[in-house]
């Protein structure tokens, strides 16, 4: 342990070993020392700048730092290539460009032709300049627009191009090779709890006493008898230390490394227990997590890819089923568990489809929400030992313990049974937003067809809201504060709660559909989008390390803003002049809607992630921040 100037104690994370002849032990001895991996990623800058090591800006015919050499300036075919292909794409994006404003490249297909309406003699300060946000376009996620023409190969997530799993294994090192890489087993402890306090919040999945259990009869065994043991269990375990990895406070690219070998690591245990052709609840459990991983790394594209195999796995195993009809006499412990894991997959498919506007894939199931219950709480424990093996004096089921002697006074439920009601209204959530504003937009469709249609839609937001445990939903700075410093578990989720619940309805009320009358609400689009980047704020100042590293919540962040932006560009006239000539300034809620786009381009400019995705999503938000004339 050490302590900070403060006098707060911080777990530091052991210096990572590994055996003899590991891929990234730099003093390894006892083999030959290898060359190091290089990634695959081809070299853009000229030959010159690659031989001087100098800084190329690839400009063509010559670029900068030869011009001033005066050198002669050379690519290879490959770079030559991708620029070419670049040019061709930003061309057709520059065509587009002169029939819309110049600020709509990589917008959200809803925000991608802003546009403006004078209101018919505004009468009152209360009145909203309508903006128009068309649905239809190519998928921007991340920013990247790509013309369905191109015919040549492209990264269609934008960043992420390269393979997401490093190859350092040989074709006949079997098992052997990857229990050669396990951690050591303190270091292996601290990931596992960091994962568990960080990840199985957010997707409790996967059942932490049983995790335990065999965890630890894995570590007991000798290493002889480690080498036989199952695949997917040791894949399930690499994952799990991977996502550990990226919750540790070290230094970024140690950890960026380490947790992508843990994450080839598990790939790699899978490939060798055939999880293609052979199915479990383990492989499936290490899939929605590879899935997780992979949009952290930035390889979002990948983690889509992957994704589809998940769900094709899911449906062949029956998850999508009610275990009630098709395994009546199957145990009801294993019952719950394909239940939370039906579950996580659907949440996954639904959530990661609302940012990329693609079809989702989870659209059969008849398992039912109510079949949850409350046998499916893993913090549960049994004769008195809690789930990691230790003595807890306060668990649920001692009839002596001090809150069944002496129930507590808070204001928010004991947090063993936060779990089941997370996953239930998460998974009523995900039923209403797939029918809602998945499927309609994966094929640019409006949402509503009428004003009227639009007000039973937020009706029907309204009504789950307001059915939703206040533990899920409360936002008020006080209570949010005695969450993050009495229970850190219902804090992550009830901010990933919000965050979806509000995401979603600021889309519904951005929507717009000319023919039937519908326009952008602005009033409520801004109100819901404040609520979303609220848990965001609430995210960062309390989880700032866990808010660094989610990549769903930091791009819903990126998104709310922006569209936030795009609406205040479009007020500075939505006042009538002749009333008493205020400025968009003077209401409330525009005011504090553009402090809230200038605080979230703050600390979206100190999140981490890949330098590159980072500073697109910053330079976007920077344009339509100064497109704000007021």
């Amino acid at each position: 342990m050490e302590t900070t100037g403060g006098g707060a104690f911080q777990p530091t994370l052991p210096k990572l070993e590994h055996p003899p002849g590991h891929p990234l032990e730099p003093n390894a001895t006892s083999t030959p020392p290898k060359k190091k991996q290089k990634r695959n990623k081809p070299t853009l800058s000229c030959e010159e700048c690659v031989e001087r090591k100098t800084k190329c800006d690839r400009s063509r015919p010559f670029c900068l730092a030869c011009s001033k050499r005066q050198s002669d300036c050379k690519y290879s075919d490959v770079a030559n290539i991708i620029a070419s292909a670049d040019r061709g794409a930003r061309s057709t994006a520059s065509r587009s460009r002169k029939q819309s404003k110049p600020t709509e490249l990589g917008e959200a297909p809803h925000t991608s032709s802003l546009q403006m309406h004078v209101p018919p003699t505004p009468t009152n300060r209360s009145q909203y300049r309508s903006v128009s946000l068309s649905s239809t376009g190519s998928s921007p996620f991340l920013l990247s627009n790509i013309p369905y023409s191109n015919q040549t190969p492209s990264p269609y997530f934008g960043l992420g191009s390269e393979h997401p799993f490093a190859n350092y294994w040989t074709s006949r090192g079997g098992l052997l090779e990857v229990i050669g890489v396990l951690p050591a087993k303190d270091q292996a402890d601290i990931l596992v709890a960091k994962y568990f306090e960080t990840v199985d919040p957010v997707y409790p999945m996967v059942h932490r006493r049983n995790f335990y259990a065999d965890y630890e009869r894995f570590w007991s065994l000798p290493d002889a008898e480690k080498q036989a043991a199952d695949p997917v269990l040791v894949a399930l375990h690499f994952v799990v230390y991977a996502m550990g990895t990226q919750f540790i406070p070290i230094d970024s690219d140690g950890r960026v490394q380490m947790a992508e070998f843990y994450t080839s690591a598990s790939q790699q245990a899978l490939r060798l227990s055939s999880y293609l052709s052979r199915a479990s609840v383990r492989t499936l459990q290490a899939m929605v997590l590879i899935c997780y991983f992979l949009m952290n790394d930035n390889h979002a594209s990948d983690a889509w890819a992957f994704g589809g195999v998940l769900m094709r796995q899911a449906y062949a195993m029956g998850l999508h089923r009610d275990p009630d009809i098709i395994a009546p006499r199957c145990s009801l412990s294993d019952k719950h568990q394909r239940r939370k894991l039906w579950q996580a997959v659907f949440f996954q498919d639904t959530f990661l489809t609302v940012l990329l506007k693609l079809p989702p894939s989870a659209t059969f199931s008849d398992v039912r929400v109510e079949s949850l219950t409350e046998e499916t709480d893993d913090y549960a424990t049994t004769n008195g030992t809690s789930l990691s093996g230790s003595q807890d004096a306060t668990t649920i089921i001692n009839p002596m313990s001090i809150r069944n002697i002496a129930p507590s006074s808070d204001a928010f439920p004991p947090y063993e049974h936060s779990d089941r009601l997370y996953i239930r209204w998460m998974w009523h959530m995900a039923n209403l937003v797939q029918s809602s504003v998945c499927t309609p937009r994966s094929l640019g469709n409006p949402l509503v067809g009428s004003p009227w249609d639009r007000a039973n839609l937020i009706a029907r937001y309204d009504d789950l809201h307001a059915s939703i445990p206040r533990i899920l939903c409360v936002s008020d700075a006080a209570e949010v504060l005695h969450l993050a410093t009495s229970n850190p578990r219902s804090l992550r989720q009830n901010l990933f709660f919000r965050s979806n619940f509000w995401h979603c309805v600021m889309i519904i009320h951005a929507d717009e559909n000319e023919a039937g009358g519908v326009s952008c609400d602005v009033k409520g689009a801004l109100e819901a989008a404040r609520q979303a980047l609220k848990a965001f704020f609430d995210f960062w100042e309390h989880l700032k390390v866990d808010a660094a590293v989610w990549w769903v919540f930091q791009h819903r962040a990126f998104e709310e803003a922006l569209l936030v932006a795009r609406i205040l560009g479009t007020q500075e006239q939505a006042l009538s002049p002749g009333l008493d000539g205020s400025s968009p300034a003077a209401d409330p809620l525009l005011a504090q809607a553009k402090v809230d786009v200038r605080r979230c381009l703050d600390i979206l400019d100190l999140a981490g992630g890949e330098p590159e995705m980072q500073k697109t999503r910053t330079d976007v938000l920077k344009t339509a921040f100064a497109e704000i004339l007021w």
